[in-house]
């Protein structure tokens, strides 16, 4: 009977281990924070099967595949494509604290993920502190497991309240094309703006591109492959440990093109723009508005705007009804811009609000003859509430610039492309863009006291972090 009952506790102990071995929930995408305020902040995470990417999995020979009206499943399993990291069911918990150790740390309760949201989770911390740096760390575990099988850390600072001074350093990056990665590892931008120790980064749209790189995205799962690919690359995972984020969503990573939500796309079928737009909201740390504004201390406020959700067709005749920004968002744009006291307002847009564009037949942004009427609103409105250092950034285009609008005098600087390969195009260049450059890279803004008076830096940047670029502005208006 003795011997029964060891023979039955090791084969126990050996299930429990085949199991466990088997079936560990783990992190391969480790966390991102997003939306982080005075007082709270996102933590994003999702649940794999394994510890790391598919490393040697298969990869279309092109990069381009044609556009066909009947949509042919592919026989390729998503499992076994590059850089997909298969989801799992599990459970996570957070841990948070303003010490590294985690002493005393704030613990959520274990949450099971499941398949419908892609085996992701996003922890919304409340009652934070203003200008504090908090630790965090996230467990996984399998449903009914006592231990945790994989974990995940970092660390994030909140903005200090708009009576305090604080040194703020950001970036802004789009046009994250995976077949124009220049390194196996992830972009070599990512270590470059490590180095910057950034309070944050704005990655102001086409962070993956649904429809126009292989395989296209036609389906939920396509979609979202897409994001794992992304997400999943060891740079990128490093680099969002420790620096958060505020997303921007643009036409390649919710649909299609140059989309608006009325679009119609037979060569994308059967994935709608609803379902690509709810994808993104899913594989990012965001809140429950696309436009927002936030403020870093009493030096800086920035403004982060949605394009694609409340836009006219491109196609529809110009005029006072066509939109990009859609009447709710301008209003709102309007007045707390207005009402802002910070010694600088920096408004990030996925796409051009002066640019130039690169020929007259572009119709998707606010530098294009089909929004004239909105883009010459806008700019106008500037001028007219003779804004004092407010400044535009922009994503979307292949190339960096910095431009001042003739008519308005509102300065713009596009962040250009990830990488050199993704560059491209031929930009015409007016005597009042100041500096253009058909190259890869990410744009740095800074803000700093220097001789006791607020400026601000703005920074553009080569792929290796070297940089090619400098505007400064200094506020000379006295205020404390």
């Amino acid at each position: 009977m003795r011997l029964v009952t060891r023979i039955g506790l090791v084969l126990t102990v050996i299930i429990m281990w085949l199991v466990t071995d088997l079936a560990a929930s783990e992190l391969a995408m480790g966390l991102r924070v997003g939306e982080v305020t005075q007082d709270s902040a996102i933590v994003w995470t999702r649940v794999t099967r394994d510890s790391e990417r598919k490393w040697d999995g298969y990869r279309e020979p092109k990069k381009r595949v044609p556009k066909e009206n009947t949509y042919t499943p592919s026989n390729i399993d998503i499992d076994d494509r590059d850089g997909e990291s298969p989801g799992a069911v599990g459970q996570v918990r957070l841990h948070y604290a303003t010490n590294s150790d985690l002493d005393n740390a704030e613990t959520s309760r274990w949450i099971t993920v499941a398949a419908e949201e892609d085996y992701t989770h996003q922890f919304i911390l409340r009652s934070l502190q203003p200008a504090t740096k908090y630790f965090v760390k996230i467990e996984s575990r399998d449903v009914g497991a006592s231990a945790a099988s994989a974990t995940a850390t970092g660390s994030f600072s909140t903005p200090a309240k708009a009576d305090q001074w604080q040194d703020v350093t950001f970036g802004v990056v789009t046009g994250q094309s995976y077949w124009d990665l220049d390194d196996r590892q992830g972009y070599n931008i990512y270590p470059a703006m490590g180095r910057l120790n950034l309070d944050f980064l704005v990655p102001t749209g086409d962070t993956v591109y649904l429809d126009s790189e292989a395989p296209r995205a036609r389906t939920v799962a396509l979609a979202r492959y897409h994001w794992h690919r992304m997400y999943s690359l060891p740079r990128h995972v490093e680099f969002h440990r420790h620096v958060p984020g505020y997303w921007e969503v643009d036409d390649h990573d919710s649909w299609i093109n140059d989309g608006w939500p009325s679009g119609k796309a037979i060569w994308m079928n059967p994935l709608t723009f609803e379902e690509g737009f709810g994808i993104f909201r899913e594989q990012v740390p965001i809140g429950e508005k696309t436009y927002r504004t936030i403020r870093w201390g009493n030096g800086l406020q920035i403004w982060m705007v949605e394009g694609r959700l409340y836009r006219s067709p491109n196609t529809m005749p110009d005029g006072p009804n066509k939109t990009i920004w859609g009447k709710v968002q301008m209003d709102w744009l309007k007045q707390s811009i207005r009402e802002s006291d910070a010694h600088f307002r920096v408004l990030i847009s996925p796409t051009p609000i002066v640019g130039p564009d690169r020929d007259k037949g572009k119709k998707d942004n606010h530098a294009n003859d089909s929004f004239a009427h909105e883009g010459n609103h806008f700019r106008g409105w500037t001028k007219d509430q003779n804004l004092k250092n407010f400044y535009t950034c922009c994503g979307d285009r292949h190339w960096q610039y910095m431009s001042i609008d003739p008519n308005s005098g509102l300065r713009e600087f596009s962040c250009g492309p990830a990488s050199d390969k993704h560059a491209g195009g031929n930009p015409k260049q007016p005597d009042w863009q100041k500096f253009l450059r058909v190259k890869g890279g990410f744009l740095s803004v800074s803000v700093r006291k220097t001789d006791g008076l607020p400026t601000i830096a703005f920074r553009h940047h080569d792929v290796h972090g070297e940089v090619v670029h400098e505007f400064k502005d200094v506020d000379h208006s006295g205020r404390k």
